[in-house]
Formats: structure tokens, sequence, C-alpha cells
């Protein structure tokens, strides 16, 4: 080992890491992720972002856009370990496009791209040793907060957000010494996306790396551009961002997943009820746990075709009051009171009241009133006057 002298303005690095012996939650539920580590090796500065996906060039890259944005330069360097998991069952031609597009990436920063060699985590020392300090502020701070459960994967964000301001106002002397000798971040960010191409089903959905995802009916048939962030999807069809969703990773274990929003599909439904009770998509097309819980009880006690009616009613109506909770409410109490309403009851429940239509009197004037617009004819005598002046004019 051998000790280093950093230069401010030089060298800066990025890493991923895990929290270990800590689970973090949202809601109740694990949340499974890592977190993207921006360090600047002379003034320590730090930029944390969760990253839910792992390991990948979509992850690095927005992240590194976001630690360079926020510190307002780019350094001379950048440094990066091998990121093997980024190149994980990607074909060579696959993984040689990504080495291209970071440092392509770089370039766009002005920054020179180096990596360490692989298994040699002492090459990247400076990142490798401060993630220990890290973590440890961030459990430090988890537990000052009393809980590791959050409201939203947002919440989270802010709270990491939280640790390396923390960070950053230790070393805020040397940030400020270091930021005078940086480079100027150019104009515009650089492409922190993966682009990839999808095309929509007749069922209205896309499949994006082994994810089935719905998009609006409307795109059915359509080439869709996806721009792939590490947490969401933009869809553009031509230049036109059309749809963005959340991103969803399989859960561990399997490899395939489903990220179905029922509002794409209900009007299509509503013509068509009978259609979810037998749809592949049928558990991914209600919202949450709730909802199924509440389709078991209704297939259970209704026939097929009334079952499946009431329940895409249900979904309807919800799509339309844009309120999922009351319309599930209502019929969550009536069904555990043994009562089944019809769809026309649940519509007459919740249906958005209709304006009614004003009466307008009119007054129609007289047809004759019509001679008044029309012009009087020239006397006789004129019009003789008239034809000899313009024949005597013309010669």
């Amino acid at each position: 080992m051998f000790l280093q002298k950093h230069e401010p303005g030089r060298l800066g690095l990025s890493d991923f890491t895990e929290l270990k012996r800590v689970k973090v939650t949202i809601r109740g539920e694990e949340l499974r992720h890592r977190l993207y580590h921006f360090r600047l090796a002379y003034s320590g500065y730090c930029s944390l972002k969760v990253v839910l996906g792992g390991e990948s060039y979509a992850a690095l890259a927005e992240g590194l856009t976001q630690a360079l944005s926020r510190l307002g330069g780019t350094p001379q360097e950048h440094r990066t370990d091998s990121v093997s998991a980024a190149y994980r069952n990607l074909s060579q031609a696959e993984a040689d496009d990504i080495t291209e597009r970071y440092k392509f990436l770089c370039k766009h920063y002005g920054m020179k791209p180096t990596r360490n060699n692989r298994g040699c985590g002492h090459e990247n020392g400076s990142i490798e040793s401060s993630h220990g300090h890290m973590k440890r502020r961030v459990r430090t701070a988890l537990k000052l907060r009393g809980s590791t459960d959050f409201d939203s994967v947002d919440d989270y964000r802010i709270f990491i957000d939280g640790v390396a301001r923390a960070i950053n106002k230790a070393r805020r002397d040397k940030i400020l010494e270091e930021k005078r000798v940086l480079r100027c971040l150019p104009a515009n960010a650089g492409v922190d996306y993966t682009q990839v191409f999808a095309r929509v089903t007749t069922s209205a959905t896309i499949t994006v790396r082994l994810v089935i995802y719905s998009v609006p009916s409307r795109l059915i048939g359509q080439r869709l551009v996806v721009h792939l962030y590490d947490d969401k999807l933009k869809c553009y069809c031509g230049s036109t961002l059309t749809v963005t969703r959340r991103r969803v990773y399989p859960a561990a274990g399997k490899r395939r997943a489903r990220c179905i929003d029922y509002r794409h599909i209900i009007e299509s439904l509503v013509r068509k009820p009978m259609a979810f009770y037998r749809s592949a998509l049928r558990d991914d097309i209600l919202p949450n746990e709730q909802w199924r819980e509440l389709w078991a009880k209704l297939d259970a006690h209704l026939d097929p075709r009334s079952a499946s009616k009431l329940m895409v009613t249900a979904l309807h109506l919800a799509s339309l009051q844009g309120d999922t909770h009351s319309v599930f409410s209502d019929l969550h109490h009536r069904v555990a009171m043994r009562q089944f309403p019809t769809p026309r009851d649940l519509r007459r429940r919740f249906d958005m009241p209709t304006a009614d239509t004003p009466q307008i009197e009119t007054k129609q004037h007289s047809l004759g009133s019509y001679d008044s617009l029309i012009a009087k004819p020239l006397p006789l005598p004129r019009v003789e006057n008239a034809i000899a002046e313009l024949e005597a004019h013309h010669g």
C-alpha cells in the first residue's frame, strides 16, 4: 500500500455499496436497494443516491449527473471500479455499448474516465475506505430517527440526502477550496438513461427488461422509444412524451415481473367485462391486495358474469373519481354485510352528478323582416341614363 497525495479538482470517484445489518422498510415492506456513492478525493465531498435496481449504467449515470449538478463543477478525472454487475447477462456487444456510453458521458463533462483493475478494491481506496464512515453516519441517523420505516421511497431519499449534507457540512472549508479549481459544467446535462424500443401489444402492454408494463390503450400498435432510468421509464411516441411509469424489478429468485395500471385498460374492460374474469393479468389489474381479497369474495358468492361486471364497474368508478379508497370502502362494507349491489346501484351512488341542461327561450323573428336587407331597385329612367353614360365612356 502506498499513500497517495491528492490535488484539489483532480479526482472524483464513484462506487456502489449496501447497508448491511440495516433493514429499511417502506410502510413495513423491506426495500431492496443499495447506495450510489460519489466522492471527491481531495475534499471528501459526498453525494449519495438510493438505487433500486442494482449496479447498472443508468444508476451510475444518474448518480454521477446528480452529484456533479449539486457540486456545480467537474473534476479532471473520474474513476470507478469495474462495475461487473452492470454487464451481467449482457452480450459482448451490449457490454461494449455501455462502455462507449460511459466514455461519452465522461467526455461530455470533460473528465478522463479511468477504472481500477477487477477485484482490486484498494485501487479505489479513496472511496472504498469512506464507505464505512458514510454507513456509520447513516446507521447513527436512523437510530436518532427512532425508526427504519418510511412512508415512501421519496421520504427515504430525502433522509439519505440529509446524511450527505451533514457529511459535507463537516468538510465545508476544503470543499469550497476545491470548488474554486473545478471545471465548469456543460450547458446541458449528459445522457443518464438507457434507450430501448418497445412495441405496444393488443393488450396495451410493453415488455422492457423482462417486465411487462401497461400503457394507455390508445397506443396499441405503436413503437415506443423508452428512456430507461433506475427508478422510472419515460415512453415517447416519436418525440412526444406519452407516459411515465415507475420502474419495477423482479422479486428475489424470479426473472419476470408485471406493472399494470388498471386505469390504462379500464375503458376497454367496461365494454367487455367478462374479459376480466379469465384475464392472465387479472391479479395485476387489481390495485392492491385488499382489492384482490374483495374480488375473491365476489367470485365466491356471485356467478362469473355478475362478479366481473360488479368489479369492473367498481374499478371504472374509482378511475372516474380518482379515488380507489372511497369506492373500495363502500363496496367492502356492503360485501361484509352480505349485500351485493348491482352495477347500476354502484353507479348511482358514485357517478359524478350531471348538471341539468338549461332551458333557453328563443323568439323567432318575422320572416318578412328580411325584406329590409334587400336593396331597393333603381327607377327605370335612372337605369337608362346609367347605361348611356357607360356607352359614351367606352366609345
